[in-house]
C-alpha cells in the first residue's frame, strides 16, 4: 500500500476536482444524493433497527458511490442500484469485511451518542430537530454545544472510516489493516485535510448562516430557504464527489509526493 504525501494545497485541489466531477454528470450525482437522503429518512420509520441497518451498510454505500464516480469519469451509465453493487460484484470475503466494517462503524456511532448525551441536553434542542424552532438564546447555545461536541467526537471515527471501505473493497485489506491504513492516509496528509475541512466548513456552514442573517436583516427571512436549500444541496453533492478525489490523491496517484490535478481523476482504478 502506497500512501502519497501531499502539500496543504491539495485540500483545495480536491474540492476543485469534486466540482469538476460533479459537472460531468450533475443529474446522476444529485439523484444518488437524493436517494441516499431518502433512504436515511425512510429508515427513521423503523425505530433504532432501521438507522442501525443504514449504519452497517454505510461502507457498502460509500464504495457504491465512489464506484459511480469512477463510472461517470469513464462515461458509463450509472443506475441507482450502484449503491448495492459491492454486494453483487465483490467476493464473499470482501462483502463480509465491508459488513464487519459497517458493524464497527455502527457501534462507534452508538458509543458517540452515549458520550455526547453526557454533554448535551437533548430536550433543549428537540424543538429544533423536530419543527425547526430555535428562538431562545439558551437553545441556540445548546445547539452550538451539540455541534462542537459532535464534531470533536466524530472526527476520530471519520478518520478511521474515510478510506477503510475503499481499502477493503479495492485493495483487499482486512478490516483492521484498512482502519489503520485510513488513519495513516489521513495523518500523513493532515495539512491537506485541514485545508479541505476548513474550506467545506465555510461553504456548508458559514455561507448559509451569513445568507440567513442577510435575509433576516432585510426582513425577508421567510425566503432565505429558497436560496440556501439548493445551494446547500449542491455543496453537499460536490462534497461527496470530492471524496473520490481524496482517495485518488492519497492512495492511487502513482507518483509519490506529486500534487493532484484535475487530469488525475481520469485515470481508472486498477
Amino acid at each position: 500500500m502506497q500512501i502519497n504525501r501531499l502539500s496543504p494545497q491539495a485540500g483545495y485541489i480536491w474540492i476543485r476536482q469534486g466540482m469538476w466531477l460533479f459537472k460531468q454528470s450533475p443529474f446522476t450525482f444529485l439523484m444518488l444524493v437524493f436517494l441516499y437522503i431518502f433512504v436515511v429518512q425512510l429508515s427513521m420509520f423503523v425505530p433504532i433497527l432501521g438507522l442501525f441497518l443504514v449504519l452497517i451498510l454505510n461502507p457498502v454505500i460509500a464504495v457504491g458511490f465512489l464506484t459511480a464516480c469512477q463510472k461517470v469519469i469513464l462515461k458509463e451509465l450509472v443506475k441507482p442500484s450502484i449503491y448495492i453493487s459491492p454486494l453483487k460484484d465483490l467476493g464473499p470475503q470482501v462483502r463480509l469485511n465491508l459488513l464487519k466494517l459497517g458493524g464497527i462503524y455502527a457501534l462507534l456511532i452508538v458509543l458517540l451518542s452515549l458520550v455526547a448525551a453526557q454533554f448535551v441536553d437533548v430536550e433543549k434542542i428537540l424543538p429544533l430537530l423536530t419543527n425547526n424552532q430555535m428562538s431562545a438564546p439558551e437553545m441556540i447555545q445548546e445547539m452550538s454545544t451539540a455541534i462542537i461536541v459532535g464534531a470533536c467526537l466524530y472526527m476520530p471515527i471519520a478518520i478511521l472510516m474515510w478510506f477503510s471501505p475503499q481499502l477493503v473493497a479495492w485493495q483487499g485489506m482486512s478490516v483492521f489493516k484498512a482502519l489503520f491504513g485510513s488513519w495513516m492516509g489521513f495523518w500523513l496528509n493532515k495539512g491537506a485535510f485541514f485545508v479541505y475541512f476548513s474550506t467545506w466548513a465555510v461553504i456548508l456552514i458559514a455561507i448559509p448562516l451569513i445568507l440567513g442573517a442577510l435575509f433576516d436583516a432585510i426582513g425577508m427571512a421567510q425566503y432565505a430557504s429558497y436560496l440556501i436549500t439548493p445551494l446547500s444541496m449542491w455543496a453537499l453533492t460536490v462534497l461527496y464527489c470530492s471524496f473520490f478525489a481524496t482517495w485518488k490523491g492519497c492512495f492511487l496517484d502513482s507518483i509519490q509526493n506529486s500534487e493532484p490535478n484535475l487530469q488525475t481523476l481520469n485515470q481508472p482504478i486498477e
